[in-house]
């Protein structure tokens, strides 16, 4: 009897963990779709960039934001010279009205902003930052590719140097007050996940998936035959266990995954310049200063736009 017992509780358990990567469509944003499922952020840049993000009515009244069928565009001003002395470059910073914890999210991108002093991200935060936590999934600067993906968080979360993951672990501690706030970084592989290269071969597919056992990121270019189906049509249900390798995995072997992070809205955002990439700008092969190229120079901004085809949200 005992025997028995043990072997359904195995059987059980087994199928927990099968189960568990398998999850079903909640919400799917397309075109103007994303106009009401998200707020435009009018605020102070955080991370000091050379912007002036604007309000949902001026981003339509100035066509930095416009959806017409499956596309959504974000964009920054790219017709009018700054004074050095005032605003910031004007560009958009929208927020997710609703948030999510355990959960998979997948972006269906078709352009990215490029150009030297561009700063865009794609990524997921607590209200508290930083007690709940950080994911970046998409975040790069001046066309420096590949991309990274990194966890931001209080002090406390660490990942192991060795893990199931096709990139390349940075700094294993998440810690923000570490290295200037760097976090525990994963620098992908694949040329065509940022900037002018990922443009170039049409964008592609974004997936995070988040549990407490841990956050994993994926990454397929656009004619990228590895694609699992149910990610390139944006399927009803997906199991995630069925996507390969991630290219990032933060498993909770020394991370608390539940408590370092709370419930998460999804943030898209480009500025310029700023705490990251004003900081290596002088690395980049760039002309001039950060600054100054975003002042005097808005037709290199002509580029600088964010085309998304959907978002998926999975539960």
């Amino acid at each position: 009897m005992a025997t028995r017992l043990v072997s359904l509780l195995c059987l059980a358990l087994g199928f927990q963990q099968a189960s568990a990567a398998t999850y079903s469509r909640t919400s799917s944003r397309e075109g103007t779709d994303f106009l009401s499922a998200f707020e435009w952020q009018a605020i102070d840049d955080p991370t000091h960039g050379r912007v002036r993000y604007v309000d949902q009515a001026s981003a339509l009244n100035q066509n930095l934001t416009f959806a017409s069928g499956n596309h959504f565009i974000l964009r920054s001003d790219y017709t009018n010279k700054l004074d050095p002395n005032g605003a910031g470059r004007d560009s958009v910073r929208i927020q997710s009205l609703h948030q999510y914890t355990t959960a998979t999210l997948i972006f269906n991108i078709r352009h990215m902003p490029q150009g030297c002093g561009t700063w865009p991200a794609v990524w997921t935060v607590g209200a508290n930052w930083p007690n709940q936590g950080e994911v970046d999934i998409l975040e790069g600067v001046n066309d420096q590719g590949p991309n990274t993906a990194t966890l931001h968080t209080s002090s406390g979360c660490t990942m192991p140097a060795s893990r199931s993951q096709t990139g390349n672990a940075l700094q294993n501690d998440c810690n923000v007050a570490v290295n200037s706030n760097a976090g525990c970084g994963v620098r992908f592989t694949d040329s065509r996940s940022y900037g002018p290269t990922f443009n170039a071969n049409g964008g592609g597919w974004y997936a995070m998936e988040r549990r407490n056992t841990g956050i994993k990121v994926w990454f397929w270019s656009r004619n990228d035959g590895s694609v699992p189906a149910e990610v390139r049509n944006g399927a009803t249900t997906i199991n995630t266990s069925n996507w390969g390798t991630p290219v990032a995995f933060f498993p909770d072997t020394s991370c608390d995954i539940a408590s370092k992070f709370g419930p998460h809205k999804i943030v898209i955002n480009l500025t310029f310049c700023g705490d990251f990439a004003g900081a290596v700008y002088g690395q980049s092969g760039c002309p001039s200063t950060c600054n100054d190229f975003v002042n005097n120079n808005p037709s290199a901004f002509m580029d600088a736009y964010f085309d998304f085809e959907w978002l998926r949200v999975y539960q």
